[in-house]
């Protein structure tokens, strides 16, 4: 099992906003169409296109210690259902892919009870992320799994798109639509728990997909 974090496990939408508007703020450029188009690009990217005249490297550094004082001071929730789902997993059976950094995930982890597996695969694991196939490929083979046998559970375009480039079955959560390409689409991650727990029994799919 294979569980992208923000969106996914927990509910960060509200954080990532304040922190792209602080950042937003301080280089004098519109909080709201920077935000749109940090939900569609990764942070290169996303500097390139709203500021383009600075340094990315300063962006960069100005939006992690963002994040990392969210981490400290931000109010976080998990996803109704990700306790008891996490809780059930055997501790080798499933892994974080995220495009964040590891310890950040923990500080949201410690912040929200939920419980952290042997495997994090997180930005500074890889040089190629989401929508990449290299960081669900990196986690099955962390995992000793193979990528036919692996479930994705994942709440953005670029995630799906991964899991799918990697081979592997992907389920999609917490969006009233479904994200182009996925196996199966729950609207919330509560309503996926109990079939991604049989999924887990079964260790790999079983049936139709749709």
């Amino acid at each position: 099992m294979l569980f992208d974090v923000d969106g996914t496990l927990i509910d960060a939408v509200d954080n990532q906003r304040r922190v792209w508007a602080t950042w937003a703020g301080r280089y004098g450029v519109d909080a709201d169409e920077v935000h749109r188009v940090a939900l569609r690009t990764r942070p290169w990217e996303t500097f390139a296109r709203v500021v383009p005249d600075q340094d990315p490297q300063e962006c960069l550094a100005a939006l992690h210690a963002l994040e990392d004082e969210d981490v400290r001071s931000g109010v976080y929730g998990a996803f109704d259902g990700a306790s008891e789902l996490l809780g059930a997993l055997p501790s080798g059976a499933w892994a974080l892919v995220t495009s964040n950094y590891e310890h950040r995930v923990r500080g949201r982890f410690a912040r929200t009870g939920l419980p952290v597996p042997e495997i994090i695969v997180d930005a500074a694991a890889v040089e190629e992320g989401k929508p990449s196939p290299v960081p669900y490929l990196r986690a099955a083979e962390r995992l000793g799994a193979r990528p036919e046998d692996c479930l994705v559970v994942e709440d953005a375009p670029s995630g799906v798109e991964a899991g799918l480039r990697a081979g592997m079955t992907v389920w999609g959560v917490n969006s009233a639509t479904a994200v182009d390409g996925v196996h199966r689409h729950f609207t919330s991650l509560r309503e996926a728990v109990p079939d991604i727990l049989a999924f887990a029994r079964r260790g790999g799919p079983s049936g139709p997909q749709g």
